[in-house]
């Protein structure tokens, strides 16, 4: 039987909707990847705490740990108290330090899980940070704390150092503090601003946006290829979430060797994935990947992953090509939304049972905006669990008053 219902459209009115009812992919049980992958993953809320939820923060530890036991049996690895997981937009530092550590302990028992967590500055009350030392000792104080439980570093962008920083030689100093302490090599955090407003004029100072001359993309990219330059032993790589495929590919070619290019670009991912084969280091032909859109299209990476390892590459693009649309729906302008739409999909598919979200984020998106993510995630076969998600998504509209 069709499953039906009536959606809103971007035009204000209600159209009927048929899903196309087809079977969603499943990922080949034990293949290898060709590509080191992590998802960042969400947070889980407890919609029963009885807290002020623009104020304080509740989490479902349990569906929380869950899901991460469910990217790691699709051989994903988990990115740890990232920008998915609320980090700045509700989950404050000790709730995100509970989180790495439950989730370091939920890899233990899973051969060859990858957990790489979030280092950064936030505990700090930014208008208290005076100066690039205070940042420092913000970095290292979560370094320690990540780094006492086993701990790998993703050393993440720090609005309190673009806040307080003059020039590139202050993002110079921090990260070669930090780089030189780290006891394993590290992944590199670059965030656009489109993702953080926050995060604008990050690795050039104050005193160089707008300065003229070489774009400030590029004056960017020239002083972060210098700091791992300078630490190659010490990185792993970077991930840039810059939504510019020409900007990854360009800083991809020009990493050390060794170091490797974890796309962030929720846009263009599959392109940049797959690679283009240029050069001679193979770090510098493909991208691996860091990615949030991970989270909400689990299965389908996973199995576009397994056939790009086994060398099909069209399948890998049969598969992920049409999750595309989708990730570009998700993190549309205003791009740091985008977690509404990764909570949105893990309550369709039943990996939560409610659709609330720690700071109330759940209310970021507008009906019309949910709407169209259902269509797109039926177009992308990424409905598990067709007959849930019709039920979910009407529960949705009659709580907006669409009924039918």
């Amino acid at each position: 039987m069709t499953l039906s219902l009536t959606l809103p459209t971007a035009a204000g009115t209600l159209a009927p909707y048929a899903l196309r009812g087809t079977t969603p992919v499943k990922p080949d049980a034990g293949i290898k990847f060709n590509r080191i992958v992590y998802s960042a993953a969400h947070v889980v809320s407890d919609p029963l705490a009885a807290i002020d939820p623009w104020l304080q923060c509740a989490v479902d530890w349990d569906a929380t740990i869950a899901y991460r036991r469910h990217l790691f049996s699709l051989g994903l690895g988990v990115a740890e108290a990232m920008d998915t997981a609320q980090r700045g937009m509700g989950l404050d530092w000790p709730t995100s330090l509970e989180l790495i550590r439950r989730s370091l302990d939920a890899a233990k028992d899973v051969p060859g899980a990858l957990v790489a967590s979030g280092c950064g500055t936030d505990h700090l009350n930014i208008d208290e940070v005076k100066s690039v030392d205070d940042v420092i000792r913000g970095y290292e104080e979560q370094m320690g704390a990540i780094e006492a439980l086993g701990g790998k570093l993703i050393v993440m962008a720090s609005r309190a150092l673009a806040r307080v920083a003059k020039s590139p030689a202050d993002y110079e100093r921090v990260y070669d503090r930090i780089l030189r302490q780290a006891k394993q090599p590290v992944v590199l955090h670059w965030l656009g601003d489109m993702f953080d407003p926050a995060l604008a004029g990050y690795w050039r100072g104050s005193d160089q946006v707008g300065a003229g001359g070489t774009s400030d993309v590029d004056a960017a990219m020239d002083t972060a290829i210098g700091i791992i330059a300078a630490h190659p032993e010490k990185v792993d790589g970077i991930k840039i979430s810059l939504l510019d495929k020409d900007k990854e590919i360009a800083m991809r070619r020009r990493l050390p060797k060794g170091v490797r290019m974890y796309t962030g670009d929720d846009f263009n991912y599959a392109e940049l994935i797959a690679g283009d084969g240029f050069g001679s280091e193979p770090t510098h032909g493909k991208s691996d990947a860091l990615l949030g859109i991970f989270d909400a299209i689990a299965p389908a990476a996973s199995a576009a992953l397994g056939a790009l390892a086994q060398g099909d590459t069209e399948k890998f693009h049969a598969i992920l090509g049409p999750t595309v649309p989708l990730s570009r729906h998700i993190f549309a302008a205003p791009t740091r939304f985008y977690k509404t739409g990764v909570v949105f999909m893990a309550w369709l598919n039943g990996h939560q049972k409610h659709f609330t979200m720690v700071g109330g984020q759940q209310s970021t998106r507008s009906l019309v905006h949910f709407a169209e993510l259902f269509r797109l995630a039926d177009a992308a076969n990424l409905l598990e669990q067709p007959e849930l998600a019709v039920r979910r998504m009407k529960t949705l509209l009659a709580l907006h008053g669409v009924e039918g």
